[in-house]
C-alpha cells in the first residue's frame, strides 16, 4: 500500500504492520531458537568430553593404585577393562596383556590414554594403554542434534502459523483508532476511544489520540467562532464607518451647494462639522489598524521607563484639557522595560474614558504599586462605574455601553480592546475590577512586568 504526503513532502511507502511484525517476530524467534540449539549442542559436547576424560582419569588412577599394591597383570586388566574401556598392558620384559590393539588408536571413535605404571613386582615400568569407545556417546549427541533440529522446525512452524492470529488480536485497538478517525473525518464529531487503562502503551496512545481530537475539535470550534467574530466585526466596522462617511458626504454636498453670498458663520460651522466627522472616521480607521497590528503581533521597542514620571506627564496634559476634573497621582517611582509610546497610548485611553464618564466636576486618581516582578497602574474615577456583568464585555471590539460611560458621540468602541492588546503584548493585562467598599466609579488595573 502506498501513501502520498501533502505537496512539498515525499512519498512514503508502507507495508502491512501485521506482516511486518509477524516477519520480524518470526525472524527473531528463529534466530533465538537456532542459537539456543547451538548452545545446547555445544554444552552437551563439552559435557561428553569431560565425562570421557573423567572415565579415563579414573581408570588411570585405579591402575596406579593397583600397581603399587603389587597386583598381577591379569587382575589389573580384569578390574580396569570394561565394556566401554579397553586396556592393553605391556610389561617391562615385553609381555603383552589385554584386548585393545594399536590399530584402534587411529580411529576417530576411540579416545586413547597412555600411562607408565610405577610400583612393585612385574608391573613396575609397565606401559598401560586405555582406549575409550565414544560411539555410544557420539550416537547420543547425533540423536540430540536431530531432536533439536526437529523441535526448532516445529516451533518455527507453530510460530509462523499462530503468530498472525495473536498479532491481529494485539493490533485490534489500532483498527479501532482507524475506524474512529475515519468516522470523525466524515463529520461524526465528539466520539472518543476512552481507554479503560491509561498506564499501558496502547492506553497512552489512545489517551494521546483523544487529547489530539479534543485539541483539533477545539481548534475547529475556535476557528468557527473566530470566523463568525470576524464577520461580525467587519460588519460592525463597516456600519461604524458608514455613519461618519455619510456625514462627510452630506456636509460636503451642503458646502458645495451653498451660494457664494452664504453666511460665513454658517459656512464655518459646516466646515467644522466636516473636520469633526473626518476626525471621527480617521480615529476609527486608526483603531482598526492598531487592532490589526496587535493580531499580527505588535512590535514593541521596550526601554527602561519610569512609570511614575510617564503617568505624571499624562496627568499634566489632562489637567490642561479638563480643568474641571481633579487629577491625583500616588505611589512610588518604578522602572520597567516597556514601550513608552504604547503605554502612553493605554494611559491616554483610560484617562479619556474616565473623563468622559464624569459629568461635571469629579476626580481621577492613579495609583502605582509594585511587587518584586509586577507593577500595577490603577486608574479610578468618580463616574457611574461599570456594571459587574459588563466589566469583561467592554474589552470586546466595537462594544459601547448604553450607560453614561459611553455617552460621547465619537467613541468607536475599540479603545479598550486596543489598550488590552497593548498590555498583553507587554506580557501584562488590563482588567476592570470592583471599586473600594462604599465608593462609586470604575477601577481599571493595568498590570505590567517590571523585568
Amino acid at each position: 500500500m502506498t501513501s502520498d504526503l501533502r505537496p512539498g513532502g515525499c512519498a512514503m511507502r508502507t507495508v502491512s504492520l501485521r506482516r511486518r511484525v509477524t516477519l520480524t517476530t518470526a525472524a527473531v524467534l528463529a534466530v533465538v531458537l537456532i542459537l539456543v540449539s547451538l548452545v545446547v549442542h555445544s554444552l552437551f559436547a563439552v559435557a561428553v568430553n569431560r565425562s570421557q576424560n573423567a572415565v579415563l582419569a579414573d581408570r588411570v588412577q585405579l591402575a596406579q593404585q593397583l600397581s603399587k599394591q603389587d597386583t598381577s597383570p591379569t587382575e589389573l586388566l580384569a578390574r580396569i577393562d570394561a565394556r566401554s574401556v579397553r586396556a592393553r598392558l605391556v610389561l617391562a620384559d615385553g609381555r603383552t596383556f589385554g584386548s585393545s590393539s594399536t590399530q584402534r588408536e587411529d580411529q576417530s571413535s576411540v579416545k586413547t590414554r597412555h600411562v607408565v605404571l610405577t610400583g612393585q613386582g612385574e608391573l613396575d615400568h609397565a606401559r598401560l594403554t586405555l582406549q575409550l569407545d565414544t560411539k555410544l556417546l557420539a550416537g547420543a549427541q547425533s540423536k540430540l542434534v536431530e531432536v533439536l533440529a526437529g523441535t526448532t522446525a516445529a516451533a518455527l512452524l507453530v510460530i509462523v502459523v499462530g503468530l498472525p492470529f495473536g498479532i491481529r488480536r494485539a493490533l485490534a485497538p489500532l483498527d479501532t483508532m482507524t475506524l474512529l478517525a475515519r468516522q470523525i473525518a466524515r463529520g461524526r464529531r465528539g466520539q472518543r476511544l476512552s481507554p479503560d487503562q491509561t498506564d499501558t502503551e496502547l492506553g497512552r496512545t489512545a489517551t494521546a489520540f483523544d487529547e489530539m481530537l479534543d485539541a483539533l475539535e477545539g481548534a475547529e470550534a475556535r476557528a468557527n467562532a473566530s470566523e463568525e467574530q470576524i464577520r461580525a466585526f467587519v460588519a460592525d466596522a463597516a456600519h461604524e464607518l458608514r455613519t461618519p462617511i455619510s456625514g462627510i458626504r452630506a456636509i460636503a454636498q451642503a458646502v458645495v451647494q451653498q451660494p457664494l453670498d452664504a453666511d460665513p458663520e454658517t459656512r464655518q460651522q459646516l466646515q467644522l462639522l466636516l473636520v469633526r466627522e473626518a476626525q471621527r472616521a480617521g480615529r476609527l480607521v486608526d483603531d482598526l489598524v492598531e487592532l490589526a497590528r496587535i493580531d499580527a503581533g505588535l512590535q514593541l521597542r521596550p526601554t527602561p521607563t519610569d512609570l511614575y514620571d510617564l503617568t505624571c506627564a499624562q496627568l499634566d496634559r489632562m489637567r490642561l484639557l479638563r480643568p474641571d476634573i481633579e487629577f491625583e497621582l500616588a505611589g512610588d517611582h518604578v522602572i520597567a522595560a516597556v514601550d513608552s509610546d504604547r503605554i502612553n497610548q493605554v494611559l491616554l485611553n483610560l484617562l479619556e474614558n474616565a473623563c468622559q464618564a464624569i459629568r461635571g466636576n469629579g476626580a481621577v486618581t492613579v495609583l502605582i504599586r509594585s511587587t518584586d516582578a509586577l507593577v500595577e497602574l490603577i486608574v479610578r474615577d468618580t463616574g457611574p462605574g461599570v456594571p459587574p456583568g459588563e466589566r469583561e464585555r467592554i474589552f470586546d471590539r466595537l462594544v459601547r455601553l448604553d450607560q453614561a460611560r459611553e455617552h460621547r458621540a465619537d467613541g468607536s468602541g475599540l479603545g479598550l480592546a486596543v489598550a488590552r492588546g497593548i498590555a498583553e503584548a507587554h506580557g501584562g493585562g488590563l482588567i476592570c475590577v470592583d471599586p473600594p467598599t462604599g465608593a462609586q466609579g470604575a477601577v481599571f488595573v493595568l498590570g505590567l512586568k517590571i523585568a
